[in-house]
């Protein structure tokens, strides 16, 4: 009987000494530093999706992310969405941070926290080449699209209380290409950088830009109020731009300086 006895016992240790190896290993992964980067993959050269290779996002911004977070001991998980959502996503703790050509308005500091710039363009407007618009005067009247949350939504609302015009917004980049080639929009307003691809393929739309303070154009990394990541991110950044790791990403997806 005490055989019998001490078998049990040996047998349930070893099921506890296993269980006890399974819980570890799985406190072990679960340790493992992974960072969620938030971001509107239909950015490119930004962020986006070429979906006749893979479903993998790729871009300027996915390459930033990756660079910053492994000089800190982290892994970067990517999400899509709508950049109208971007900011909420830090607000309700879906995401670590956004990268997604995001500019840090003053409406938009109220809610997160934002790196130094990494990058500036400038705004451009696109409209068919039959539509005489080069100016933007010559937007009087007309219906423009831009998309919803975006700085080119703020820089429409702008130009609207000089020049009358009708500003519409979609969640997509593409949407706006589409509207505007269908006629629903007769011009729309993007970022230069992106506003590159689309002309390359379009010959049929024409642009131009608008001056602006470069500081209000340029992009930043999002962050939930007080994340200690803002300060790490940020020297990291600047040990970026001052040994010249930026400006080859730079080169590498706009093929020039900046």
């Amino acid at each position: 009987m005490k055989k019998v006895i001490s078998l049990f016992l040996i047998m349930i240790l070893a099921v506890g000494v296993l269980a006890g190896c399974g819980e570890e290993k799985d406190a072990n992964e679960g340790n493992k530093k992974t960072l969620t980067m938030a971001t509107s993959a239909d950015y490119a050269p930004f962020e986006y999706i070429e979906s006749d290779k893979s479903d993998e996002i790729i871009g300027f911004d996915v390459d930033l992310a990756i660079a910053i977070a492994g000089k800190l001991g982290y892994e970067v998980e990517v999400k899509d969405m709508d950049f109208g959502g971007l900011i909420q996503s830090l607000k309700s703790g879906q995401a670590d941070f956004v990268l997604a050509g995001m500019t840090p308005t003053d409406k938009r500091k109220k809610n997160v926290d934002f790196s130094d710039i990494y990058y500036t363009a400038q705004h451009m407007v696109i409209s068919k080449k039959e539509s005489g618009i080069a100016a933007v005067e010559d937007l009087e009247g007309k219906t423009v699209g831009v998309q919803l949350g975006s700085i080119q939504e703020g820089k429409a609302d702008e130009i609207n209380e000089t020049v009358a015009i009708t500003v519409e917004n979609r969640n997509r980049i593409p949407e706006l290409i589409q509207e505007l080639k269908a006629g629903r929009f007769e011009a729309i307003i993007i970022e230069d950088t992106v506003a590159k691809g689309y002309l390359e393929k379009e010959a049929d739309l024409t642009s131009f830009t608008i001056s602006d303070d470069p500081e209000e154009a340029g992009s930043a990394i999002a962050f939930p109020k007080d994340s200690e990541l803002t300060e790490k991110f940020n020297q990291e950044l600047q040990k970026m731009k001052d040994n010249g790791e930026l400006q080859e990403l730079i080169v590498k997806w706009f093929g020039g300086e900046n």
